[in-house]
């Protein structure tokens, strides 16, 4: 016959398991299990990195793959073999060198456009270039010497959520751009002032002075920036505006040139450049 103790542990033991049964019954109905993914896991931003010289093809691949949340899919040393890349890995972004042996950067950067957004990584800092790069599709212009490490990584990201960045020699090439549209307005200006007195005629001479004076300053601005092939991100980021104020200056500048789209008040101002001939 079992002693008081034998039954007193037999009991505790016993009440343990029944315990510990209905804590596990109860654990696996409360917590399901873990899925492969967490929600709202993004992959990684897919990178194609575009330059002639391997030290800084190499260097930026480093630096982005260090990166949770970039990946360097693909290295290329010129236009062609860049084109190639973007076909066979469709990446992200694409970072685009400008000189380059070959197809260089210009010459790749319309077919590039239409495959993923290109950001411009170069040495090159000449207006007429950095001008090209943006009427040809480019997203972004970043010279080297003139960002950190966090603001190559920073402007990947910006360019493939769209939003443009450009560094500071960049951005005074846009600026001198804008400022020379403006002179190039004020001409117009005088132009049309001429010759609303020649023998072009009163009434059409008058009408087109009438276009050119109903203009803002901003106004001319950005229709000169639309003129040159801009779009209306790229015009935000020259003038330092948000795109729906590129929006609102359209629309309005439309309206005074009596055009229905971009085409058409393409060609009304450049006739306006011409003296009205049109």
């Amino acid at each position: 016959m079992p002693d008081e103790h034998s039954r007193t542990s037999g009991q505790h033991w016993s009440h343990q398991a029944h315990v510990s049964q209905h804590t596990s019954s109860h654990t696996s109905d409360e917590l399901p299990a873990l899925p492969d993914q967490l929600p709202g896991a993004c992959p990684p931003l897919r990178v194609v990195v575009v330059d002639d010289n391997p030290v800084v093809r190499a260097g930026l691949t480093v630096l982005l793959q260090g990166r949770d949340d970039l990946d360097v899919v693909a290295e290329a040393a010129d236009g062609r073999e860049a084109y190639e890349a973007a076909v066979r890995h469709r990446p992200d972004v694409i970072l685009l060198d400008v000189r380059m042996p070959g197809v260089d950067g210009l010459g790749a950067l319309p077919h590039l456009v239409r495959l993923a957004p290109v950001l411009m990584m170069t040495y090159s800092r000449e207006s007429e270039i950095v001008h090209e790069a943006l009427r040809l599709g480019a997203g972004g212009y970043l010279v080297h010497g003139e960002f950190t490490a966090d603001q190559l990584v920073a402007a990947v990201r910006d360019i493939k959520a769209g939003r443009a960045t450009f560094t500071h020699s960049a951005s005074g090439a846009l600026l001198a751009g804008v400022r020379s549209g403006r002179q190039f307005a004020q001409r117009s200006s005088l132009t049309q002032a001429n010759v609303a007195h020649s023998s072009s005629g009163p009434v059409v001479a008058g009408e087109l002075r009438g276009v050119i004076t109903e203009l803002s300053q901003r106004e001319v601005e950005v229709m000169d920036l639309i003129a040159s092939g801009m779009t209306n991100q790229q015009i935000a980021a020259s003038c330092f505006i948000s795109q729906k104020t590129v929006k609102n200056h359209i629309n309005r500048i439309f309206a005074k040139l009596n055009a229905g789209s971009r085409g058409e008040a393409i060609a009304v101002w450049r006739s306006l450049a011409r003296g009205g001939s049109a």
